[in-house]
C-alpha cells in the first residue's frame, strides 16, 4: 500500500485517537486499551513498510503517549464501581443503540404476534404455557384470586429462585448471539410471543387490568431486562458478522467485551425485578393508583438509563471534545 493511501485510509480515526490523549479523563481504561491496541497495529504496519517516514514517528508518539496513560490508570480507583454503572454501562448503550432497537423491535412483533394468534385459537395459550400453568390460572380467576400464583410461596425462597431464573435466559438469550444473532432473535421471538398470549389470556377472562397491575409491577423490569440481553446477542453476533475495516477475531473480541459489559449492567436490574416480584407483586391489596403510577415510574427510569441519559452523555462529552 502507499504511504499516502494508508494515511487516508486512517487519518480520521489517529485524529480521534489524539482526542482521547487529549481528553484522556472522560474516557474509562478499556476504551484507552482499546485505542492503544488500534494504534500500535497501524504503527507496527508503519515501521515496516515506511520505516523513515514521518508518518511513523508520529504513530510512535501517539502510541507512546496511550501506553503512558494506560499505565497511569492500571490501579483503579473504587470510583470504578460507581461509574461502571452511570457513565461506562450508559456510554456502551449509546454504541449499541442500533442493536436495542431491533431487539425491542423483535420482541415488540413477536408479542403481537402473540397476542392475535390467543384471540383466534383457544387452544394457542394451552400450547405455550402448558395445560397445567393454564388449568392452575383458571381455578385462581374462578375462586377471585387471578394473582394467586405471585402469593405461593415464601418470600426469600422465591427471590433467589426468581432471579437465579432471570439471570440464567438473559445468558442464553445473550450466549446464543454466537449463532450470529439469529439465536438471540429467535429466543427474544419466543418470549415475545410467550408475554402477548400469557397477557392475552387473562384479558379473555375479564381479569386484563388486574394482570397489568400485578405482572407489570415486576414485569416492567423484567421485560426490559430479555429486551437489552438481546441487544446484548446482537452486537456479539455483529461483531463476528460484519468486521468493519478490523481483523474478525478482533472485531469480535471488542464486541465481547461491549456485550459483556451491557449483562453485567443488568445485575442490578435482576435483582430489584426478583425483589418486586417476590415481596410487592403479591400484595393485590395495594391500591390501583399506586401500582399504576409504581409501574408508570419505573418504565420511566428503564426509558431515562438506558435511551435519554446514554444520549444526553454523548452529546455532553461531543460538546467537551469540540
Amino acid at each position: 500500500m502507499k504511504e499516502v493511501s494508508f494515511i487516508r485510509q486512517n487519518i480520521e480515526k489517529w485524529k480521534t485517537l489524539e482526542k482521547i490523549v487529549g481528553n484522556i479523563a472522560d474516557y474509562n481504561p478499556s476504551d484507552i486499551a482499546d485505542a492503544y491496541v488500534e494504534i500500535s497495529a497501524d504503527l507496527s504496519f508503519s515501521r515496516s513498510q515506511y520505516p523513515k517516514s514521518r508518518i511513523t514517528l508520529y504513530l510512535n508518539n501517539l502510541a507512546s503517549a496511550l501506553h503512558n496513560q494506560l499505565h497511569k490508570n492500571k490501579k483503579e480507583k473504587f470510583g470504578r464501581i460507581i461509574t461502571f454503572w452511570t457513565k461506562e454501562i450508559p456510554e456502551v448503550m449509546y454504541i449499541s443503540r442500533r442493536e436495542l432497537l431491533y431487539s425491542f423491535l423483535v420482541f415488540a412483533v413477536s408479542a403481537v404476534i402473540g397476542i392475535i394468534s390467543a384471540m383466534g385459537d383457544d387452544s394457542f395459550v394451552r400450547l405455550i404455557l402448558g395445560n397445567g400453568y393454564v388449568d392452575m390460572t383458571l381455578e385462581n380467576i374462578k375462586n377471585g384470586t387471578p394473582m394467586a400464583v405471585y402469593d405461593s410461596g415464601a418470600e426469600i425462597p422465591m427471590f433467589l429462585m426468581i432471579i437465579i431464573n432471570n439471570i440464567r435466559v438473559a445468558f442464553i438469550i445473550y450466549v446464543f448471539g454466537l449463532l450470529t444473532g439469529f439465536g438471540s432473535g429467535y429466543l427474544l421471538f419466543s418470549n415475545g410471543i410467550m408475554v402477548g398470549a400469557f397477557q392475552t389470556f387473562f384479558f379473555q377472562y375479564n381479569t386484563g387490568f388486574e394482570s397489568i397491575l400485578s405482572i407489570w409491577m415486576h414485569g416492567t423490569f423484567e421485560i426490559s431486562a430479555i429486551v437489552v440481553a438481546g441487544c446484548a446477542g446482537f452486537v456479539l453476533g455483529n461483531g463476528w458478522l460484519f468486521p468493519g475495516t478490523y481483523s474478525r477475531a478482533y472485531a469480535f473480541r471488542k464486541a465481547a467485551k461491549r456485550s459483556l459489559k451491557i449483562i453485567v449492567g443488568l445485575i442490578p436490574v435482576f435483582i430489584t425485578a426478583g425483589f418486586i416480584e417476590s415481596f410487592l407483586t403479591r400484595h393485590t391489596e395495594i391500591p390501583n393508583i399506586i401500582r399504576l403510577m409504581a409501574i408508570i415510574l419505573m418504565f420511566a427510569c428503564v426509558i431515562y438509563y438506558y435511551i435519554v441519559l446514554p444520549k444526553k452523555l454523548f452529546y455532553g462529552k461531543s460538546k467537551t471534545q469540540n
